[in-house]
């Protein structure tokens, strides 16, 4: 009986200890997952805290820019677009590895950036990171991944390439942060970074061939001549489209950090000068339109410098003492002769046709880059007479284009415009000068590049008519007279003008091959007349020798020997 009794106690024992040791173990259970939760939750705060320190020490961590559209040329040639890229990069203080040898495996693989010596000042630099290259292909990335080297590291993100390098620069601009910060980046940023638009590129009237053409042969003339900077426009003269703007120094917008003002500086639109006596045609022009000059076999006295009050105005040294009339005037580039024909249009009417050509406002062109240009504040008598030939009065290169533009196509000014312009659709534009005084001035232009200081602006074929000036570059107080700007404003073919070419340079000198002469005839003729020869063909133009624009009713009046150049040095 007892037995029997006290078997049930010791079975109720028994499940109480099993009680215990299932809440004993589920407790150590517990503790354990605690335990691992929290060693979990140290790991993953301490990652977090190594990546935002990594981040921290970054001292220039990419960015992914917003999509933006492409920029073409006329052609459809691209010269901007946004692409997906890697980076290459590295914690100089994390490498494992050995200095040495990493910078000569990186020097193997991108020997583009710099040799062994190079890689290994950039992975041993005393900051927490550093790029190596910031546009690197999948395959590079692949291979230098297979160093090893935990302290490289790589990321992805969106750049904004300019394919062209340099070439046309200055109309493209470039970006910051995602934002276009100067030329058509700028102009056009709004257009560029709409969704709705932005998918078809914008396509701006340059055309790459002829822009080549321009800055090769402006940059050969500043080479030769060292000049401080140059600058260079081909100009329909019918449509306002700008087929090249070129500006030296130039710069790459792929890297524009290692510019300086002077490359960023958009010579055509922003610098004003006084141009000289590329101002005489527009002269002329305004004489001819006016009803002041209504023969060509009418002369002005030229055999003496003109005094007016405490100022006199001269001529060259060489320069034929004698009484020229209009196309001789512009010949021989007489500022006597011209300030004489000035004084008779009088400061009303020359500031009227100043201010039809635009040289009273800033550039019209779709840049914000542009230089407000120089107007006299009073127009004296002397006044009138030295702005007619490019002194007193100064405006952009861009200013020059468009004028001479209006005075070869019939009389009309038109904007310059950036972006390409379909047939039919140019801008109506403002009358300046009859069609008739157009065409008056065609047959001088023409005349200065056959007998006088246009001469060496020829093309063969291509009938170019154009005029020289040389001024003295101004100063804050006067004029450093041991320093020019050099210009030679000219269109062609001149029987039928459709392009308009203007090329500057400043402050160049004289070389053994010119003389010592620095004047425009000897340097910014030259580079209209190649580049003409090289992009004639391609702007559609075919040379012909047996064609050109009439000039016999004028040859009659000339006293010049057809033989023989210009005595001075050519203004």
């Amino acid at each position: 009986m007892t037995t029997l009794v006290a078997r049930p106690l010791r079975a109720g024992r028994s499940g109480d200890q099993r009680q215990q040791l299932l809440a004993t173990q589920h407790l150590r259970l517990m503790m354990l997952m605690l335990l691992f939760a929290a060693g979990v939750l140290i790991v993953i705060g301490r990652l977090a805290m190594l990546g935002i320190m990594a981040g921290g020490e970054r001292t220039n961590t990419p960015t992914m820019i917003a999509p933006r559209g492409d920029i073409v040329d006329r052609n459809g040639a691209p010269l901007a677009r946004t692409i997906d890229a890697w980076t290459i990069g590295v914690h100089p203080k994390k490498l494992l590895g050995d200095p040495m040898r990493i910078a000569g495996k990186l020097a193997e693989l991108m020997p583009d950036k710099g040799d062994q010596a190079w890689f290994y000042a950039q992975i041993t630099k005393p900051v927490s990171f550093t790029y190596l290259n910031r546009r690197a292909s999948p395959g590079l990335i692949e291979a230098v991944n297979a160093i090893g080297e935990p302290g490289i590291v790589f990321e992805r993100e969106t750049q904004r390439l300019y394919p062209q390098s340099t070439l046309a620069a200055h109309v493209l601009g470039f970006i910051s942060g995602g934002r276009g910060m100067s030329g058509i980046e700028r102009a056009l940023d709004d257009r560029l970074t709409n969704p709705a638009t932005m998918n078809q590129p914008v396509t701006l009237s340059i055309d790459t061939r002829v822009q080549a053409a321009m800055e090769s042969e402006l940059g050969r003339a500043m080479t030769t001549f060292s000049a401080r900077g140059g600058g260079g426009i081909v100009l329909d003269a019918h449509t306002g489209e700008v087929i090249a703007m070129v500006s030296l120094p130039t710069f790459n917008p792929n890297r524009v950090g290692m510019a300086g003002s002077e490359q960023l500086r958009n010579i055509t639109t922003q610098s004003v000068f006084e141009l000289g006596s590329t101002f005489k045609p527009i002269t002329m022009a305004a004489a001819i339109d006016n009803g002041v000059v209504t023969s060509m076999e009418r002369r002005f006295d030229a055999t003496h410098p003109l005094q007016v009050g405490r100022f006199t105005i001269h001529d060259e040294r060489g320069d034929p003492k004698r009484w020229l009339n209009m196309a001789e005037t512009l010949i021989y580039s007489s500022n006597v002769a011209t300030a004489r024909v000035a004084d008779e249009v009088g400061p009303e009417r020359m500031q009227a046709m100043f201010r039809k050509l635009g040289f009273d406002t800033r550039p019209d062109i779709e840049v914000r880059e542009k230089g407000r240009p120089l107007w006299p504040t009073f127009w004296a008598r002397t006044t009138t007479m030295t702005t007619a030939y490019g002194h007193g009065i100064a405006v952009t290169p861009l200013h020059l284009a468009n004028a001479y533009a209006a005075l070869v196509n019939g009389g009309t000014w038109r904007p310059a415009t950036l972006l390409k312009v379909q047939p039919g659709h140019e801008v109506a534009g403002r009358r300046v000068i009859s069609e008739a005084t157009s065409a008056r001035m065609r047959q001088m232009l023409r005349l200065i590049v056959l007998r006088g200081t246009g001469r060496k602006g020829d093309a063969p074929g291509y009938r170019v008519g154009g005029k020289t000036g040389t001024a003295e570059a101004a100063v804050a107080g006067g004029y450093d007279r041991s320093r020019n700007v050099a210009t030679f404003a000219a269109a062609f073919p001149m029987d039928a003008p459709r392009y308009v070419v203007v090329a500057m340079l400043d402050s160049p000198l004289g070389t053994k091959e010119t003389f010592g002469w620095k004047t425009a005839a000897w340097n910014a003729a030259p580079v209209v007349g190649r580049t003409i020869a090289r992009v004639g063909n391609i702007l559609g133009v075919v040379p012909d020798d047996h064609r050109d624009v009439d000039v016999s009713d004028i040859v009659p009046t000339l006293w010049e020997d057809p033989d023989r150049a210009p005595k001075s040095g050519g203004q």
